[in-house]
């Protein structure tokens, strides 16, 4: 095989897969570890893949999820009143799971100092909980994504395996008729093993998510247990949730937060 053809192999795996191992790009491609490192080192220096430690991740996929102060500042009063609702459900003692979203960082801020079991991949999340010894925190390891300070790929679906967990709550970039999507895939790929984890899936997600799609498939509807949303929810977006087999909560309605059973 040509350098050029191989190179051009390399590429395409990597992008479809977002984050490859360089073991596994040396067996589909029958060409020797030191080889595709080689060839990794070049898509490097062309700033279209990133080196990692045993691998590669495609650097498109960096600018398909903004870093997390550019999502911070949106939709702030619906994602705060989402994570009073999603908090308030959580009981002492609880181990609870929570992804590295902007809406999931609002419900970590009205957990610190209670007496909970905290799995993260996120190190915003985890900073919050690391000084407070009413915790326990297992931060979730693995290659950290640029700009959002959290863990993904291969070692932090490894790390998962052997986790259980009361709750998992993961935010989303969008909720339609098919199931959830997220920006990247390969945080998909990890927020897939987090489903894996956990008794009750949680979805947290503002009103502007729902009904739109966003890159990367991550699960049908009927993978999640509970979506809670903000009071800005048109009876359309309601419409779309209450179809399928999910608890839908309604948070920042008048008095407590409205539960829906299909």
């Amino acid at each position: 095989m040509l350098v050029e053809e191989r190179r051009q192999k390399i590429l395409d795996l990597v992008s479809e897969k977002g984050f490859i191992a360089l073991a596994d790009l040396a067996v589909t491609l029958e060409a020797s570890e030191s080889t595709i490192r080689r060839d990794l080192e070049y898509w490097d220096q062309q700033g279209v893949v990133k080196r990692t430690h045993g691998g590669a991740v495609f650097l498109a996929e960096t600018f398909n999820l903004p870093a997390l102060e550019e999502r911070s500042s949106k939709q702030m009063e619906e994602k705060r009143a989402i994570a009073q609702a999603a908090a308030a459900r959580i009981r002492d003692g609880d181990a609870v799971l929570l992804d590295g979203g902007t809406t999931t960082l609002e419900v970590a801020r009205l957990l610190v100092g209670r007496p909970l079991q905290i799995v993260t991949n996120s190190l915003p999340i985890a900073n919050l909980f690391a000084s407070h010894r009413e915790t326990d925190l297992v931060m979730l390891g693995g290659y950290i994504f640029p700009r959002t300070g959290v863990a993904l790929g291969p070692l932090t679906v490894k790390m998962m395996e052997d986790i259980h967990v009361h709750q998992t709550i993961l935010s989303v970039g969008g909720v339609t008729g098919k199931g959830l999507f997220n920006s990247n895939m390969l945080l998909t790929e990890t927020e897939r093993q987090m489903l894996r984890c956990a008794d009750e899936v949680v979805v947290v997600a503002d009103h502007s998510k729902i009904g739109r799609q966003a890159l990367a498939f991550l699960c049908e509807l009927t993978a999640v247990d509970t979506l809670i949303v903000d009071k800005g929810l048109s009876p359309q977006q309601r419409n779309l949730i209450t179809q399928a087999d999910v608890r839908l909560i309604v948070a920042g309605e008048t008095g407590s937060a409205e539960e829906f059973q299909s």
